[in-house]
């Protein structure tokens, strides 16, 4: 299982992922000049002794988890490739719909402070993991050509 290739590709996926619940998206300046933190559990005001969440984002958490537990289902169906495949494509969905959940998120949060963001460099990590993700899918399929292949031969 772990000596292929696209079950490597999956784990950093997974890795990368795993790594959005300690890392902030972006930095929102509010109208106020007060700066304020996008991460996984909402929108915070920097530096607060106690942050408050002043927006929350619990869909985010689950569809972040949902993708996770998608991810290690589909690294132990290495003995049904063709499923496999197919889980492995709705991973690429879920996560994509990750990306656009995050942006969503940002977006109404800068509107409802009346402010601007920058984003991180960890935004680009769900992307990053789509493109493993797409890429074990191709590693997949090769498995799956040289298995028909072998059976052709017997």
């Amino acid at each position: 299982m772990i000596q292929r290739i696209q079950t490597v590709y999956l784990l950093i996926a997974e890795m990368l992922i795993g790594a959005l619940f300690f890392v902030p998206f972006a930095d929102i300046v509010g109208k106020d000049g007060n700066i304020y933190r996008f991460d996984i559990k909402g929108i915070a005001l920097e530096g607060a002794q106690k942050p408050e969440i002043i927006y929350s984002s619990l869909p985010l958490i689950v569809l972040c988890a949902v993708s996770l537990l998608l991810i290690v289902v589909t690294i132990y169906q290495f003995k049904n490739r063709i499923l496999q495949m197919k889980l492995s494509k709705l991973c690429i969905v879920v996560v994509f719909g990750l990306v656009g959940l995050i942006y969503y998120y940002l977006s109404s949060g800068a509107k409802v402070l009346s402010g601007t963001y920058s984003l991180n460099i960890y935004f680009v990590f769900p992307v990053i993991a789509a493109i493993l993700i797409y890429m074990a899918i191709r590693a997949i399929h090769k498995d799956e050509l040289l298995v028909r292949s072998i059976d052709r031969i017997r």
